[in-house]
């Protein structure tokens, strides 16, 4: 293995765990010799990516590796490599589509593109919404690990009411998202906006996990049951054309 991407694999491994790591448990999991992994921790510690715990002697990421994430974030890729995407897929189907980010227990709206002529809806840039109602919050929340679900949703408290509509205690989302899982792609009918429906598919990063989700939103009645068929096919397509452009793949 090269070893720029040995030091690769040394990041990725530290931003994985909770907490600072020994050196001799990170050449264990990464089987790397313990000569090779010193050696990479103490360059990359030298360039302030990864940080020297002398006391416990464990090794934890560093103020450059923040300012990367950083960086990242104030660059949009994600958005940016999304909204081409999104364009076409409004000229194809007719219906303001947008792209949304977990946080937490809600989703983040972070690309809106509305359609000629179509309504203004609530997923703005910047607006929040329960995730258990929302298609992207679902299309999302099915990739997760069920110990992280329930981590979000631990008791009944956890889930907002809007329309009083959707599923309201852990057994219920869990369902839901089985469904979601089988079937590939999410949807919610008048459980965010009254008269109006979504259908969302997730986008995967390079680890197979959910990134984001794309999502057309319509009204109810516009569309019928082939009709929303023909829609979660093509939610699911742009979904996979991003996922290949942040260099993501679908989960094993």
């Amino acid at each position: 293995m090269p070893a720029a991407r040995q030091a690769l694999a040394l990041l990725q491994a530290l931003a994985r765990s909770p907490g600072a790591v020994p050196a001799a448990a990170l050449a264990r999991d990464l089987g790397l010799p313990r000569s090779t992994t010193y050696h990479l921790l103490a360059e990359l510690v030298d360039a302030g990516f990864v940080v020297h715990l002398p006391e416990e002697r464990r090794y934890g990421l560093g103020v450059s590796a923040f300012e990367i994430g950083s960086a990242y974030s104030r660059q949009e890729p994600l958005a940016r490599l999304a909204r081409p995407v999104l364009a076409r897929l409004v000229d194809a189907v007719g219906h303001s589509a947008h792209l949304a980010v977990l946080h937490g227990r809600e989703v983040l709206y972070v690309v809106e593109q509305r359609a000629p002529g179509r309504p203004p809806l609530v997923t703005d840039v910047g607006v929040r919404l329960p995730a258990q109602l929302t298609a992207s919050g679902r299309a999302l929340l099915s990739g997760l690990p069920p110990a992280q679900v329930r981590a979000l949703f631990p008791d009944a408290t956890a889930f907002v009411d809007r329309h009083d509509l959707g599923p309201r205690r852990l057994s219920e989302l869990r369902r839901l998202l089985g469904e979601v899982r089988r079937a590939g792609d999410a949807d919610e009918d008048g459980e965010v906006t009254p008269g109006f429906a979504s259908v969302a598919a997730a986008v995967h990063d390079h680890a197979g996990r959910p990134a984001a989700a794309v999502a057309v939103t319509f009204p109810t009645e516009d569309v019928d049951a082939p009709g929303r068929t023909e829609l979660a096919q093509r939610v699911a397509r742009a979904a996979a054309e991003l996922t290949r452009r942040i260099n993501g793949r679908r989960p094993d």
